[in-house]
């Protein structure tokens, strides 16, 4: 099979033929149709995130089809559309899997990260950690369904169901999807962007987005809830002066860049803020449930797999409006 490798961090990856992965008992063959580029691939590359295997094969926002089971697989059958996410693997013995926190999960694999992903025409995952996926998701715009919809997905529910004004620090991928969701259920969405990137708020009003503006301005209304999706740290503070009190910041990001020392006052009146770290089965089930009902719509620019560098230069320099996606 031909694949994208990274074979050491901040270098670009190489284009290689590999053998094709064997799956294990519990494992299923996939061939990719698509896997989207996340943010994340860059704080791998960049060593942001520590520790990667090398050499890697990134990548986990992938759409793909069953092509082999493994001799204990049960739940998957040849032909089969899934989906594969961040979370590749948990213990389920360690304490936060038996309090059904298995994002937290001690022993945990991560797609494309500790294990390989999708950069790729074929990989391997564990049974347990893939989603089926409806027919119309035969497509690469299904792609980044799988990492910015589910981890925004995670963060959105952490605002809470009773917030009605919500604020975006930063609008990409994610923010792209949830906004179609909170419109949906009558919420208002209040798009922060960096200053000046009127591209960023014209694409955010078109998703639906009551209002976009610059990072530095005060928020239009008192927020009921904010969600940070940029990984910059100086955003928090911000955040937090445009939220009201008992409301939470809501840190999208698996990486964020220092965050600045603020007043006490700011943090004051039960307001709070919180990470959100990887995801679970169950969010993925309860996305793709909500999704199938909004009929969810991704903005993609598509590149092909040995083309892979030129989508990480594009998502790292902002230049993609929406998300970045291999097709094999």
């Amino acid at each position: 099979m031909q694949a994208m490798v990274m074979e050491a961090a901040g270098q670009p990856l190489v284009y290689t033929t590999m053998p094709l992965p064997v799956p294990n008992d519990e494992q299923v063959l996939i061939r990719i149709i698509a896997c989207g580029v996340c943010r994340t691939d860059l704080h791998i590359m960049d060593s942001e995130l520590a520790a990667p295997k090398l050499p890697l094969i990134m990548g986990h926002e992938i759409v793909g089809t069953v092509v082999k089971v493994g001799s204990r697989v049960s739940t998957l059958k040849l032909g089969d559309l899934i989906g594969v996410p961040w979370l590749g693997y948990t213990c389920g013995q360690c304490k936060y899997c038996l309090k059904d926190q298995e994002n937290l999960c001690e022993n945990a694999l991560f797609t494309g990260y500790t294990i390989d992903g999708g950069y790729a025409e074929y990989t391997v995952a564990f049974q347990k950690y893939c989603f089926h996926l409806a027919p119309h998701y035969r497509h690469p715009s299904a792609a980044p369904l799988l990492c910015a919809g589910l981890i925004g997905y995670r963060s959105y529910q952490m605002v809470g169901p009773a917030a009605k004004h919500i604020g975006f620090y930063g609008f990409g991928v994610a923010a792209h999807i949830l906004v179609q969701i909170a419109k949906q259920e009558g919420k208002k969405i209040y798009a922060f962007t960096r200053d000046g990137d009127l591209e960023a708020q014209s694409f955010a009003t078109r998703m639906g987005a009551t209002w976009a503006g610059n990072s530095s301005e005060p928020a239009p209304v008192i927020l009921d809830g904010a969600i940070i999706f940029a990984p910059v740290g100086q955003l928090i503070p911000k955040a937090l002066l445009d939220i009201d009190r008992g409301c939470a910041v809501v840190c999208g990001g698996i990486h964020m860049s220092d965050i600045p020392s603020f007043a006490y006052q700011l943090l004051w009146e039960e307001r709070s803020v919180r990470s959100v770290a990887n995801l679970t089965r169950k969010d993925g089930d309860d996305f793709f449930t909500l999704a199938g009902k909004i009929k969810i719509k991704t903005e993609t620019t598509l590149f092909p797999l040995q083309k892979a560098n030129e989508a990480l230069d594009a998502v790292r320099n902002g230049n993609i409006s929406g998300a970045a996606v291999l097709v094999m």
